[in-house]
């Protein structure tokens, strides 16, 4: 799952970005609304955390902008504004939900899970071999057996099945694990495809590496 994060605060939207992509889903960020639009209109999410206070355009009028654009992207707004006169607006210009600062960071992770489920209720789930990934849950089976990845194998895998057919190179996988102050390096791309090729081959999924183009899924 993707999600783009429209947070003006560096120290918020780390803290954020990492602990979201730390459960797997891939993060990007925009810091103003002006590029949060831009992105919004041009790029595929499967939600969108919005803060209010935004400089230059704010978080109602992105959130407006996107709407009238015809951008069905569910938009979870988290901000300081805690009035309910502020969590009408919000909700009356097309978010799915408002969750207040200070927040318990599971209670917004079930949030998230809640909105994604509603949203992709018909089209959560991948099969690849004999596995089935639950795109929400993100949560790889074979049968009934829950196949354990670490977060950032998990991140890959869902990346790779999102284009399965076509080649994912390095530079994609990289730009979308990577954070604005740690970059992921290609050698820990490597090792982690590499320990995904073991766990996915005994259950019929073919994971290549096509040298100097990238990685493609097979079943």
């Amino acid at each position: 799952m993707k999600i783009l994060l429209v947070e003006d605060d560096d120290l918020v939207a780390e803290a954020l970005a990492r602990a979201l992509r730390g459960t797997g889903y891939v993060v990007e960020r925009a810091a103003d609304g002006t590029h949060a639009e831009t992105m919004a209109s041009t790029e595929l999410f499967d939600l969108i955390i919005l803060d209010l206070g935004l400089p230059g355009q704010d978080g109602l009028q992105f959130l407006r902008a996107i709407r009238r654009r015809k951008v069905a992207t569910p938009a979870l707004i988290l901000t300081a504004r805690d009035g309910y006169e502020n969590r009408i607006a919000g909700l009356d210009s097309g978010a799915s939900d408002y969750v207040t600062k200070p927040f318990h960071l599971g209670e917004l992770e079930a949030r998230i899970r809640a909105i994604l489920r509603i949203n992709h209720k018909n089209s959560t789930i991948i099969e690849v071999g004999s596995l089935s990934f639950d795109t929400v849950g993100r949560i790889l089976r074979h049968a009934d057996e829950v196949i354990e990845l670490s977060p950032r194998e998990l991140s890959v895998l869902q990346i790779l099945l999102n284009n399965m057919g076509t080649l994912v190179s390095k530079q994609k996988i990289a730009s979308l694990l990577s954070d604005w102050e740690e970059e992921i390096t290609f050698n820990a791309i490597d090792i982690v495809i590499h320990r995904l090729r073991k766990k996915l081959e005994p259950f019929g999924v073919k994971l290549q590496t096509i040298r100097g183009l990238g990685f493609l899924v097979e079943s």
